[in-house]
């Protein structure tokens, strides 16, 4: 078995965003040389997620407004986590609901998704250098 790794470096200059990865994650599978496995893309910090869903404007504007419901930036305070000099408690909890990673079969060479699947990184405390883990691991 092959394994592969490699670290996508992301720089969101605004708070939160959508973006859509799946280009450059295939691209990686395709360097890889690996043709049946696994890819894994994981957000390392703690407030980014990698998700998959669809590639559509309306769905990604509901889908930020949804969560900004759920865990409203401001105010602030009402944060304990903001306590400690921080201002982004609201990320942290975003990140929770929408996960870590994701994992995708790969067959024949190709990511195997449903129909309109795409990876996305999703970020809620941008304005700085981070990170996405690829691995993939097969034959």
């Amino acid at each position: 078995m092959k394994s592969f790794v490699e670290r996508i470096v992301v720089n969101i200059p605004q708070r939160r965003d959508y973006v859509n990865i799946t280009e450059k994650v295939e691209e990686l599978l395709k360097k890889s040389g690996i043709k049946e496995g696994l890819c894994l893309v994981n957000a390392m910090h703690i407030t980014a997620s990698v998700y998959i869903n669809d590639d559509e404007r309306g769905l990604l504007q509901d889908y930020d407004d949804f969560l900004e419901r759920l865990a409203p930036h401001e105010p602030i305070s009402q944060y304990r986590h903001n306590r400690t000099g921080e201002d982004n408690g609201d990320a942290h909890i975003k990140r929770q609901i929408t996960g870590r990673e994701v994992v995708v079969a790969v067959t024949d060479g190709k990511l195997d998704f449903g129909p309109w699947e795409q990876i996305f990184y999703a970020e809620f405390d941008g304005r700085r250098n981070k990170r996405i883990l690829v691995k993939i691991i097969g034959e």
